[in-house]
């Protein structure tokens, strides 16, 4: 399942608490901080998903993520691949070397990097 933006800024900041309540997440975000009911929103949003779950403090709740970044961007990562490139590793590269106009090593550093998240 794909995340939104919001929802994946939510999650980056939750991946790097590993576990935290609302004001714990808004805490991290920059200036202008999003507002505790929207982010208690998108909460519930991440727990419908499966991305989240918690634990009951009384009337608050402490959420920690249920799929893991590295899941994730695997997926994620997939998807993409699938998605704009035909599944094709090799034409993700070529793009990127295309349009970022990239040296050999910065090249062998992307494929070393992308093939191990494949992995």
């Amino acid at each position: 399942m794909q995340l939104t933006k919001a929802e994946e800024q939510i999650m980056q900041v939750l991946w790097g608490l590993e576990k935290g309540f609302v004001k714990d997440i808004i805490e991290k975000f920059p200036e202008p901080k999003p507002a505790y009911n929207t982010v208690a929103t998108f909460m519930k949003i991440l727990k419908e998903k499966g991305f989240v779950d918690h634990k009951t403090y009384g009337k608050t709740f402490e959420y920690f993520p249920l799929v893991s970044k590295n899941e994730y961007s695997k997926s994620f990562l997939n998807k993409f691949l699938g998605g704009y490139f035909g599944g094709s590793f090799e034409k993700m590269v070529s793009f990127f070397v295309q349009q970022n106009d990239m040296d050999l090593k910065d090249v062998e550093e992307l494929m070393k990097h992308v093939k191990k998240d494949l992995e």
